[in-house]
């Protein structure tokens, strides 16, 4: 994760907090979660505050909440206590093993990498799945070169073939751009099934 992202997130994550959750329902990523995730055992990689670990959990899909933000985690706690939450940062994810999760939600959260750190990254959150687990992968759109926001959050600009390329072998079931529902913002989002074998 970006250095400055991770400390700007850590410094003010009641205020990043309190707009999430006052942002509308992602509803648009809820169909889609429907439609593809199975029940089972569920992450939410760069879950934030929580809101979608806990939607998740109340909707019949076991879900643990990972960000390596410890702000954005106390957040998160305090919200939903009977939840559980951990420290993982991407590209590494360490502390999660391999073949762990039957679907891995990890929703706006790439474009805050650092190019190098991208396709290592994708095929980590690829790695954590179970045979046929799936992965719903979406990033906040950049065009042109990278930009920082004035929290100075890095906002990567990023062909998305090369996500694609990280996620050879396995089966894209949806691949599209769209204005999310929650945010309003333009994001790209993939959808992708590990082989059952």
């Amino acid at each position: 994760m970006d250095h400055q992202t991770l400390a700007a997130y850590d410094a003010e994550a009641p205020n990043f907090a309190r707009d999430w959750h006052a942002q509308p329902p992602p509803v648009d990523l809820h169909a889609v979660v429907k439609r593809f995730f199975r029940p089972g055992r569920t992450a939410d990689i760069g879950c934030g505050s929580g809101r979608e670990v806990a939607w998740l959990d109340g909707n019949g899909f076991a879900a643990i909440g990972y960000d390596p933000s410890e702000g954005l985690l106390r957040e998160a706690r305090a919200r939903y206590p009977r939840l559980t939450f951990a420290t993982a940062a991407l590209p590494d994810l360490s502390g999660i093993a391999d073949g762990s999760f039957d679907n891995v939600l990890c929703e706006t959260v790439i474009m805050h990498l650092e190019d190098a750190a991208m396709a290592p990254s994708v095929r980590r959150l690829v790695a954590i799945l179970r045979p046929g687990g799936c992965l719903y992968l979406s990033w906040r759109v950049t065009q042109g070169a990278d930009q920082r926001d004035a929290h100075g959050r890095l906002y990567a600009a990023f062909d998305a073939r090369h996500v694609a390329d990280a996620l050879a072998g396995a089966a894209i079931l949806m691949d599209e751009e769209t204005v999310s529902a929650s945010s309003g913002r333009v994001i790209h989002r993939i959808v992708a099934r590990t082989d059952t074998a």
